[in-house]
C-alpha cells in the first residue's frame, strides 16, 4: 500500500504548498482523494499516470478540497481519456461540475458517473473483488465524509510440493487456496493449513478530514492501518479548532490511539505557522508512531 501526499495544507495555494490531495495506491489500483486547486501539477511532479485514476473521492464541497477537479477532468478530456471516471461526493457535486462543463462547451471525452452521498450513517459506496471503500462521517462546517479503504482478504497461498506429496490433482489447487479441506481418495481428510501459506495480511487506510474532534468515528476506524488525520491547529489554537471545527495536532493523536491504529499521518496544516515539526512534537506525546505529511511525500506500508 502507498500514499503519495499531493497537498496537505488547510485553505488557500502557496508558491511552496498546496490544498488536500492525494493518492492511494491499493492492490494495483489508484485512488484520488480530494482534489484541491494544483492537483493535475502535483500528479505530473510526482510522476502518477492520469489514465490509472478511474476514481476520486471528495470529502466535501468547500474549495480546497474541490477546485481542481474541473481542472483535472478537463485535462483527462485533453489527453484523449476514454477510460470511465466515477467521482464520489456530497449532493451537488454533479451539478457543481456539469454546470463547468455545461458553460464552457468542454464535455468529456469519456464517461463520468456521480455518485452523491447523502447519509450520515458509514456506508460502502464502492467494492469489487480485491478492494472495499465505506465512508467515515466526519464533524464540519458542511457536511463532510473521511473515508475507509480495505484490501479484501487475499486467497491463501498453495503449497505445491505438500500438495504433490499427498498427490492431489490440479485441478482442487484453486479449491485449496480458497481454503477448502481435501479428501484423498483413501478417506483421509487433509486440513488446508498443511496443504497452504498464510496470506499477506490485507491493509487498511482511514481518511479523515476536515473535522472536529469527534469519537463516533472510533467503531469505523478501529485497528486501521494507517490513519491521516486533519491537524490544522496545534493545542494552543484548541478554541479556534473548536469554533472552526477543525482539529488539533493532539487531538488527531489521541484519536489514533483510541483507535489503536498502526500509524498516524498528520496534514491539513494550518500555514499561519513558520513549520510543521511542532505538530508531530505535539502529536507524539499522546500516540509514539506518527509520521508528518507533506507536499510531494510518498509513504509504503
Amino acid at each position: 500500500m502507498q500514499l503519495t501526499i499531493l497537498g496537505c495544507y488547510a485553505a488557500t495555494p502557496r508558491t511552496l504548498t498546496n490544498p488536500t490531495s492525494q493518492v492511494l495506491e491499493m492492490r494495483n489500483r489508484l485512488f484520488l482523494i480530494d482534489c484541491g486547486e494544483g492537483t493535475q501539477v502535483q500528479l505530473r511532479k510526482n510522476k502518477i499516470k492520469f489514465s490509472k485514476i478511474n476514481h476520486v473521492f471528495i470529502s466535501h464541497l468547500h474549495g480546497d478540497h474541490l477546485y481542481g477537479l474541473i481542472g483535472t477532468i478537463s485535462t483527462f478530456s485533453l489527453l484523449g481519456r476514454t477510460t470511465d471516471l466515477h467521482i464520489y461526493g456530497p449532493k451537488g457535486i454533479k451539478e457543481l461540475i456539469l454546470l463547468q462543463l455545461k458553460l464552457t462547451e468542454s464535455w468529456t471525452t469519456y464517461s463520468l458517473f456521480f455518485h452523491e452521498l447523502e447519509s450520515k450513517e458509514s456506508e460502502v459506496i464502492f467494492e469489487d473483488q480485491k478492494v472495499i471503500v465505506r465512508t467515515i462521517p466526519l464533524d464540519h462546517r458542511v457536511y463532510t465524509n473521511g473515508y475507509l479503504f480495505q484490501e479484501k482478504p487475499a486467497e491463501r497461498k498453495l503449497n505445491i510440493e505438500a500438495a504433490e506429496e499427498y498427490g492431489i490433482h490440479v485441478a482442487y489447487y484453486q479449491k485449496i487456496k480458497n481454503g477448502s479441506d481435501i479428501t484423498l481418495d483413501d478417506g483421509r481428510v487433509i486440513e488446508n493449513e498443511k496443504l497452504t501459506f498464510d496470506p499477506i495480511q490485507p491493509m487498511s487506510y482511514a481518511f479523515c478530514s476536515d473535522t472536529a474532534y469527534n469519537e463516533s468515528v472510533l467503531p469505523i476506524i478501529k485497528d486501521v492501518d494507517v490513519l491521516y488525520h486533519e491537524s490544522t491547529f496545534l493545542d494552543s489554537e484548541a478554541a479556534l479548532a473548536r469554533k472552526t471545527l477543525h482539529s488539533t495536532a493532539k487531538e488527531a493523536a489521541t484519536i489514533a490511539l483510541k483507535a489503536n491504529a498502526k500509524h498516524l499521518i498528520l496534514g491539513h496544516y494550518s500555514t499561519r505557522y513558520d513549520g510543521i515539526e511542532p505538530f508531530k512534537t505535539e502529536a507524539a506525546e499522546v500516540f509514539p508512531n506518527v509520521l508528518l505529511g507533506d507536499d510531494g511525500l510518498s509513504f509504503e506500508f
